[in-house]
């Protein structure tokens, strides 16, 4: 009996001790338990990386650059591609880093020459990892009131840029029998996003995509990470806190911790990673493991959300779930 309740107690230390890991994580435990990048699997390999002038992307290419990788950074702004190529330090940084120009939305023939160009970089090595980073996302609003120009331009940006982009270049790589895509997806491609429809959707079509072209590409070599980060704490990220909400802005994964997982994720060659503090990362779980009881919650909290992202409040808070109804 003694020997029972040992057993029984050490069960509970150890549930105790992996329920507080879990409250205090900022990634799915798969991510977590692999530690550190693996070097090998970065230095000197050819990486390009879109949306790479800002945010979550100059990060990378910061960092990537560190690690010993040749980089070529792409985005709209080639200005502010010089200001990042100046601010990075590697074995192949800044001097070799290659800057590349690029709209998503410009057609295939745009996107064709721009692959020819980064394939020919580094005396023709070809692309080792493509970083699908560049994102459009607007103000949160109801799923009725997107307008159609702003419909259009986030499936451009989000899903048919990338998709394109990748079926050119995915040809080089299955010639080489190697490659490694890494898509910067979203918490709301996994989970329902109220005030984001039309950007969830986008994030859905993307995972649905990627997932699938790894399935049918992965025993040719071609790898794919889908990364879906939640919150992020990035310069322009605005600070969230009303007079009713004191204490309760809304806690961000920073965005150098974002890309450290990222690159954790894509160099141990994770097929999916999540990105995020609680309470985001427990309705990911519970969405992906109990969807009933997931999509409860997010119908509960729904309308709520919407209207604190239209009063600038907190829209992770979870004073959305118990938060009191107001009168009719």
């Amino acid at each position: 009996m003694q020997v029972i309740h040992i057993l029984a107690l050490l069960f509970f230390a150890a549930f105790i001790a992996l329920f507080y890991k879990f409250l205090t994580a900022d990634g799915d435990f798969t991510l977590l338990s692999k530690g550190t990048v693996k070097r090998e699997e970065i230095q000197d390999k050819v990486i390009w990386i879109t949306g790479a002038s800002r945010g979550i992307g100059e990060i990378l290419a910061k960092q990537l650059a560190t690690l010993g990788a040749k980089l070529i950074i792409s985005a709209r702004n080639e200005a502010e591609l010089e200001r990042v190529k100046k601010q990075l330090v590697g074995k192949h940084a800044p001097d070799k880093v290659m800057i590349l120009p690029l709209d998503l939305t410009s057609g295939e023939d745009k996107l064709r020459e721009a692959v020819q160009k980064a394939e020919s970089f580094f005396d023709g090595a070809g692309v080792d990892y493509m970083i699908h980073n560049a994102a459009f996302e607007r103000p949160k609003t109801t799923a009725l009131d997107v307008p159609e120009h702003s419909l259009k331009a986030t499936f451009d940006v989000n899903i048919l840029g990338p998709i394109s982009l990748t079926r050119i270049l995915a040809p080089y790589m299955l010639k080489r029998g190697r490659g490694h895509f890494v898509v910067m997806s979203s918490a709301a491609g996994k989970t329902p996003a109220p005030g984001q429809a039309v950007y969830s959707a986008s994030k859905f079509a993307v995972n649905g995509y990627f997932h699938t072209l790894r399935s049918e590409l992965n025993r040719k070599g071609i790898k794919v990470t889908v990364v879906c980060p939640g919150p992020i704490k990035t310069p322009s990220t605005p600070e969230v806190s009303t007079s009713s909400e004191k204490g309760s802005a809304e806690r961000r994964v920073s965005s150098e911790r974002c890309a450290e997982l990222t690159i954790i994720a894509a160099s141990h060659g994770l097929k999916e990673a999540w990105i995020s503090y609680q309470p985001v990362l427990a309705v990911m779980y519970l969405v992906q493991y109990m969807p009933t009881i997931g999509f409860w919650l997010m119908d509960k909290i729904g309308a709520k959300r919407v209207e604190a992202a239209a009063k600038q409040g907190n829209t992770y808070s979870l004073s959305l779930l118990f938060g009191k109804k107001k009168d009719q």
